[in-house]
């Protein structure tokens, strides 16, 4: 399975990276919609399309908007958003609010189950995470093989039989360890726990995502600290292709 990282950072772009959206485009199912969604349509192998949303901050549904042309022209079939009822909610009555957004795009809004079947023959499960306002964590499991998405959280051991054994953690990682205490307040996740935390449920490989954008330098969350507790460890790029 081919995991394509169209955006990488957190709350706003910046020269390096545009804000949350992680595709599996073979089987048309793609994590968040932030502003790094305009890369979804030259992207596309299916005519259907399944979006599982986190949560409804602007960082990772901004890039719904920019889904209008697609949809207009046919270029595909279905596109299903799935997420919370309240996240939903949140989505349709502001982000296409009638003033702000007069067109409305042919969204299927799906309130999340337990399960849901997936492409490939796999199987979603989500989990609620700890973040203000609420967040979504998100793991399908497939005959062979296994991911899990996990964005805007403290990373704690409050999920860790969740994400146990998957072949691929995507984990945000916004701060390095020195900004600590920036992660309690603002619900994010720094280097050591994520790291620990992977070593701890036993997967098989980290990628680090949701990245400060302040910082836009080439280590941003101190790479080598995550590695000398989970070697199999990096951040993830836009543009970056994973396989697993």
């Amino acid at each position: 399975m081919r995991v394509e990282f169209l955006g990488t950072g957190g709350y706003h772009p910046n020269e390096r990276r545009q804000t949350a959206c992680v595709m599996l485009p073979e089987i048309g199912v793609i994590f968040d919609a932030g502003t790094s969604f305009f890369r979804v349509p030259e992207r596309l192998e299916t005519r259907d399309v399944h979006i599982f949303l986190s949560h409804a901050h602007l960082d990772h549904i901004a890039g719904l908007t920019y889904f209008l042309a697609p949809l207009l022209n046919d270029d595909v079939d279905n596109v299903r958003l799935y997420a919370t009822t309240a996240t939903l909610q949140a989505v349709r009555e502001h982000l296409f609010a009638q003033p702000l957004f007069p067109i409305q795009p042919a969204y299927e809004y799906v309130s999340l189950e337990p399960q849901v079947a997936v492409p490939g023959g796999g199987v979603l499960r989500h989990v609620a995470l700890e973040h203000p306002g609420g967040s979504t964590g998100y793991r399908i499991d497939w005959p062979e093989g296994s991911l899990a998405y996990i964005t805007d959280t403290v990373a704690n051991g409050s999920y860790i039989e969740f994400v146990r054994g998957v072949d691929l953690l995507i984990h945000e990682c916004y701060f390095p360890d020195e900004r600590s205490d920036w992660s309690i307040k603002t619900g994010h996740s720094h280097t050591t726990p994520v790291a620990e935390l992977a070593r701890d449920a036993q997967v098989g490989r980290l990628m680090l995502v949701h990245i400060d954008p302040q910082q836009t330098g080439d280590d941003p969350i101190h790479l080598e600290t995550a590695r000398r507790i989970f070697p199999d460890c990096d951040v993830a790029e836009d543009l970056m292709t994973v396989d697993f």
